[in-house]
């Protein structure tokens, strides 16, 4: 029976496959837009998606701990993309108690706290399971350029310089923190269900995040990029581009982990790069 119903999907996968980059690249594109306006008319709060957003990646971390502590093998996930993750949620909390203390500061800190968690597993309890020879990204190739890029575009409001430049390094560390588990992920080609659940996660996440600020920018005409005036013009495009470049990072992933699913496979296996 069930293989009868992924039948269709299949025979669709197996269609995209044969097709050009450019017929690959417009279906992306119309998928993406179907998938917008459908979040348009059904949502009507559309900061809803942000609360959605922070609610996903922590269940997203809930799933690895389970993973942790039923299996009792961190193998297959990256030290380096939770303690990325744990910093870019610290910067963020702090920022969050004093701007906003609401909802949002509630989800960061169960998700910050269950990612330290998962960090002390990963370090301690399952040392020996941890595959560090594949977690070989350096921590400064993410952390620096975001650093940087903080310090020269951070939104100009009333609060302290030094609390809107943490908020701006914070967001564009986000944008990229997943780019250690991704390449151990390369690394190993093969990725075991709970990691793999964990990073569809987070890409799911991402696209609702996403797609706030495309819905926003589409409501107001474009207008909404420039809310905040002044030398913080830039700000608004520049948080909207992480938004999609992470969005971006994770959709390959995102199409294999479907592709597996459908064909009911446990494990995701990714293609070798050419």
């Amino acid at each position: 029976m069930g293989r009868r119903r992924s039948a269709p999907l299949n025979r669709l996968f197996a269609w995209v496959r044969r097709q050009s980059m450019k017929v690959k690249i417009f279906l992306a594109v119309t998928a993406v837009v179907t998938a917008l306006v459908a979040l348009k008319l059904s949502v009507k709060d559309h900061s809803h998606f942000f609360i959605a957003s922070e609610a996903i990646h922590f269940a997203g971390i809930l799933v690895l701990i389970y993973k942790l502590t039923t299996q009792k093998t961190c193998s297959g996930l990256s030290l380096k993309t939770q303690e990325l993750t744990a910093i870019f949620l610290a910067a963020r909390l702090c920022c969050s108690l004093f701007m906003e203390g609401n909802i949002h500061t509630v989800l960061d800190c169960l998700t910050l706290v269950s990612t330290l968690w998962v960090i002390y597993t990963i370090r301690f309890k399952l040392k020996s399971t941890y595959i560090a020879e594949l977690d070989n990204m350096p921590l400064y190739y993410v952390m620096v350029p975001s650093a940087i890029a903080a310090i020269l575009v951070h939104p100009y409001t009333h609060h302290a310089r030094i609390g809107r430049i943490l908020w701006a390094f914070a967001a564009y560390l986000e944008s990229i923190s997943v780019l250690p588990q991704l390449r151990m992920m390369q690394n190993t080609k093969m990725i075991e269900p709970f990691t793999a659940h964990y990073v569809f996660a987070l890409g799911v996440a991402r696209f609702l995040g996403c797609a706030h600020w495309i819905i926003q920018v589409y409501d107001s005409a474009g207008q909404y990029l420039f809310l905040v005036g002044g030398a913080g013009y830039i700000w608004l495009p520049m948080i909207l581009l992480a938004e999609i470049v992470q969005t971006f990072i994770l959709a390959d992933f995102c199409y294999y982990y479907v592709k597996s699913i459908v064909n009911g496979q446990l494990l995701v296996s990714l293609p070798s790069p050419v």
